[in-house]
């Protein structure tokens, strides 16, 4: 039988380091090496392997994601693997779905532990990345399942997982939904389907408009005495500071403090404002609580609601709608199916 033929990309981060003379990690290890220390690969899947850049992850960008989208649609594997730094994975994943309607497995893998250290990850995640990859039921679900990320021996849905602490080898986690598929012995163990109503509409949305100028996105985190001068600031300054969108990482089920509601409404009426859960996932309340700051009040003045959305993959979608030109009556039709 003909083994899939899996393509890797490489983009860095700390699966790809090495020490440098003072015994700090540097980038500089290439894909043909992140293969080279996986000698089990060959009797996988057929392999090539490419080196797209060799940065962290936390100086990856929109553009390389957008330009890294448009290469893998030109792949003829059955299946891509990239690879990169644990710093943004639940972010690049995120753009990458958006970005990709593939019938094909793509998939994000990192490494939390680099390879100078006892029991580096990268070999292993590397392995069961392109394990899940070549699994025919992944490949049977490929367009359902979406982009995926595989850390750990536990294969996530990219619109869901979280980085959830900076430096344990069990980093990743999708708190709302749990895993889609478990790695045990040589199998791939399928537990779910992920739902992806919100995600195919919002492509729908995104269909055919090319990545336009980069249009950056602000993001205010809501806290106790919180007084939105920052939000004031960036309304009222020329240009919004550059900003061309905002996200406001919320209380609760959608609540700022009350001595912030200047702030936030001048951001909202400057430009097209999301609020989100800062607690990492919602859905959001909608009609609840009354007063000046509750989410009944914010949605009557303009806030667009961002419903179970992460505020960094709030963010993402954001910035990628601003990029395609929506307006913001599109935009918030856009964010609606989330919850």
């Amino acid at each position: 039988m003909q083994k899939p033929r899996i393509h890797i990309l490489a983009l860095g981060g700390t699966i790809a380091t090495s020490p440098d003379a003072t015994g700090a990690m540097q980038m500089g290890l290439g894909a043909d090496d992140l293969v080279r220390a996986v000698p089990l690969l060959a009797s996988v899947a057929e392999i090539e392997a490419e080196t797209v850049s060799r940065v962290g992850s936390h100086s990856l960008g929109f553009d390389q994601i957008n330009a890294l989208a448009a290469k893998i649609r030109g792949l003829k594997a059955d299946g891509i693997v990239v690879t990169q730094g644990t710093d943004t994975t639940e972010e690049t994943s995120f753009l990458l779905d958006l970005l990709l309607d593939l019938d094909k497995p793509v998939i994000v893998t990192a490494a939390m532990r680099n390879p100078s250290l006892t029991s580096p990850d990268g070999p292993g995640n590397l392995l069961a990345a392109v394990r899940v990859a070549c699994d025919p039921w992944v490949r049977a679900h490929a367009k359902a399942l979406g982009v995926m990320v595989v850390m750990l021996d536990e294969v996530y849905a990219a619109a869901d997982v979280l980085k959830v602490h900076p430096t344990r080898i069990n980093a990743f986690a999708s708190t709302q939904t749990g895993p889609l598929a478990a790695l045990v012995e040589d199998r791939v163990v399928p537990m779910s389907l992920p739902v992806r109503d919100a995600i195919t509409a919002a492509r729908k949305h995104l269909a055919g408009a090319k990545d336009g100028k980069a249009a950056p996105v602000a993001v205010f985190w809501m806290s106790l005495d919180e007084t939105g001068r920052v939000m004031e600031a960036v309304a009222s300054a020329p240009d919004h500071l550059g900003y061309k969108g905002a996200v406001i990482g919320a209380m609760g089920g959608g609540h700022t403090p009350e001595r912030a509601i200047a702030g936030v409404h001048k951001i909202a009426a400057a430009i097209p404002t999301v609020v989100a859960p800062r607690a990492g996932g919602g859905p959001l309340l909608r009609a609840t609580y009354g007063g000046p700051s509750s989410e009944i009040e914010l949605r009557k003045n303009g806030l667009i609601w961002g419903g179970r959305l992460h505020p960094l993959k709030a963010r993402i979608l954001l910035e990628t709608c601003l990029r395609a030109g929506l307006s913001r009556s599109a935009v918030t039709e856009v964010f609606d199916p989330f919850g």
